[in-house]
């Protein structure tokens, strides 16, 4: 694999294949949010891996993502990779399994707040935004929350085999979902700023998994009885693209924004 190109996400660039080759290559920074691929390219099926998860070790000790074939909810904590599959169950990951998306860092905490009786997915991002727009809405943000957990409501998917589908279509195929009560977990998540709509979602992307790892999965609702929230702003940002033709024959210019919502947080309970 060729080597990360150091990117300042405040300047709005980007690393594409090929075209930043001249520039020289630098060791990975600590202080970056590593992207794997389009959010916008597994909307529309690109489930082939391009990096292996040893390979993910080495850019990030926590983040989320997905795996080849959008074989369930990827969970990276504290330099752990979980698997979140169809059923909810968690398991530790192969270094050799591939990965088509990811999003992933070297979490150093910023700042932090208190949780206490937060009623919602909803309520707890309004929390969050305030806190982005006081430190910078142009930044990344990686969250990571131990709590104890009213309620939280996670999903995962089954694996897909080729030609794909599109990830909304894999998603109302095969998504099941999974509500527990007074659980104790920890929540990974990504805020990404608006103008990451054409690369990934913008706002929050909430994975999880409990204390003991035995179930976790994509967050859908949550309410939050006590916990906190750790906070690793971060102000760069490189893309990995994959190497593959298939990837380059996607139409990548078109409003992908309502499939990525859908994708993000409806429930299909009919395949509970």
């Amino acid at each position: 694999m060729k080597k990360f190109l150091g990117i300042s996400a405040l300047a709005g660039a980007f690393l594409l294949n090929g075209v930043a080759s001249a520039a020289p290559a630098v060791s990975v920074e600590r202080e970056t949010i590593n992207q794997i691929a389009l959010l916008q390219s597994l909307a529309l099926g690109h489930f082939d891996g391009s990096v292996t998860v040893g390979e993910l070790k080495k850019l990030g000790d926590i983040g989320i993502g997905t795996f080849e074939g959008l074989d369930g909810e990827l969970i990276m904590l504290d330099g752990v990779v979980y698997r979140a599959n169809q059923d909810l169950k968690i398991n530790v990951v192969d270094d050799k399994v591939t990965i088509p998306f990811s999003n992933v860092t070297f979490f150093e905490k910023d700042f932090s707040v208190k949780l206490k009786n937060i009623v919602s997915k909803k309520s707890l991002e309004t929390k969050f935004n305030a806190l982005v727009e006081k430190r910078g809405a142009n930044a990344f943000y990686m969250v990571k929350i131990p709590a104890t957990f009213k309620k939280i409501t996670v999903r995962s998917e089954e694996g897909q085999k080729p030609p794909y589908p599109t990830l909304v279509q894999a998603l109302d195929a095969t998504q099941k979902e999974m509500t527990l009560e007074n659980a104790t977990g920890t929540i990974v998540g990504l805020y990404c700023p608006p103008y990451m709509s054409g690369l990934n979602s913008v706002g929050w992307h909430f994975h999880f998994v409990s204390d003991d790892k035995t179930v976790g999965g994509h967050v859908l609702e949550l309410e939050v009885a006590t916990g906190t929230a750790e906070f690793d702003k971060t102000d760069n940002f490189n893309l990995k693209l994959p190497n593959k033709k298939n990837f380059q024959k996607l139409k990548l210019a078109q409003d992908l924004s309502a499939d990525i919502h859908k994708a993000e947080n409806d429930s299909t309970v009919k395949n509970k």
